[in-house]
This record gives structure tokens, C-alpha cells and sequence, in this order.
């Protein structure tokens, strides 16, 4: 797996919410499109994984957070970015994101969830705000963000 393979695997996924609003009706059809059990999201996890071990991803880090930004905002990804993290047990620090956050939670130990959420996509909308946390485990998390747009701030 190399960046290259990486992004014709996220553009599966980019290409078909291309357009769409970032909203709870988007997570329901990630997670309906893209299920936890399903060959794409399982394949992304492994990628990953692959990528992590590799050390091109999340080669970066801080504060127990492993990171980094895997693909600049692109055409190919239809304006996305994508940034991913590995988070076991740890709160992330606070940002908001102007055009919203689409995220894929791909827990490796535990019952590891990501603000409260397990296995699959959570999507928050433009304006909204948070502290990324992880409990339970450990997760990678795949971020898509519109334009790339993040806005790290203080509570």
C-alpha cells in the first residue's frame, strides 16, 4: 500500500458523497454504504494499518496522539482531505471545522470509541466543535475534511 493506492481507496468513498450535505442522513448512508463488516471499510482499516506500520502515516506526534495529514485537499478526493490518528485513551485537542468533519472510526484494542461512537462513520456539520477523545482502547481515525478546513482553538 503507498499513497498513490491509498487515495484510489478513499475515492471510493469521496465519490460517492461528493456534493452531499454533511449531516446525520450522510452518516446514515456511510454506514449503511460502508459498513463496519463490509470489504471497503475493512480494507481502509488495513491500509491503515498497512500505512501506520509503514510509517508514512500518522508519523507524527504529540500528547500520546500519533498524526498526520495523508492527503492534501484534492479534485481526485472531490475537495477532501485526509488526516488520520491513533488515539488510545485520550482526550485530542479542541478545534472546530468550518465546513464540517466526516469520520471513520476503526477501533484496534478494546472497546475503543471515538466521541462516543464505535465502529463506522460519524459525521459532524459545518460549524460544529470538539475534543477529539478515544476511551476505551485504541483507534485509528480516518478524517475527511471539505477544503481541508480545521481550526485548532482553546474551549
Amino acid at each position: 500500500m503507498n499513497k498513490d493506492q491509498f487515495q484510489t481507496l478513499i475515492a471510493q468513498v469521496t465519490g460517492e458523497i461528493a456534493g452531499r450535505p454533511l449531516d446525520d442522513g450522510l452518516a446514515d448512508f456511510l454506514n449503511q454504504r460502508f459498513p463496519a463488516d463490509g470489504a471497503e471499510f475493512q480494507a481502509i482499516a488495513a491500509a491503515c494499518r498497512e500505512a501506520v506500520a509503514a510509517g508514512w502515516m500518522c508519523e507524527r506526534e504529540h500528547g500520546g496522539i500519533r498524526f498526520g495529514r495523508v492527503i492534501k485537499p484534492t479534485p481526485a478526493l472531490h475537495g477532501f482531505s485526509v488526516d488520520v490518528v491513533e488515539m488510545a485513551d485520550v482526550v485530542g485537542p479542541h478545534h472546530v471545522h468550518p465546513n464540517g468533519e466526516i469520520d471513520l472510526i476503526m477501533p484496534l484494542a478494546g472497546d475503543a470509541k471515538f466521541d462516543g461512537h464505535g465502529a463506522g462513520w460519524h459525521v459532524y456539520g459545518p460549524g460544529s466543535a470538539h475534543c477529539p477523545t478515544v476511551a476505551g482502547g485504541r483507534a485509528h481515525v480516518l478524517y475527511l475534511l471539505p477544503q481541508g478546513a480545521i481550526e485548532f482553538t482553546r474551549p
